[in-house]
């Protein structure tokens, strides 16, 4: 998973991690499977906080400076 480009909305991505951690706390899988299920919630884990650092760079904040409201690049 860690090779594949992920192709899955953040929400999907969220969505299949929130899925792995079920899974995994089950208990119902073997190591290797186990193993395989925690790699791909790695990636997916990468994947989301890329997106979201992404995201936070667009993020604009409106501020009103002498009556105006002004578009501004959100301060990192």
């Amino acid at each position: 998973m860690a090779t594949k480009e992920i192709k899955k909305t953040y929400e999907e991505a969220i969505q299949r991690l929130e899925e792995i951690v079920e899974k995994l706390d089950s208990g119902a899988f073997t190591l290797d499977e186990s193993m395989s299920l925690f790699q791909e919630g790695v990636a997916l884990t990468k994947y989301c906080n890329a997106k979201l650092n992404e995201y936070e760079k667009t993020i604009t904040k409106l501020v009103e400076k002498q009556g105006e409201l002004i578009e501004e690049k959100f301060d990192e």
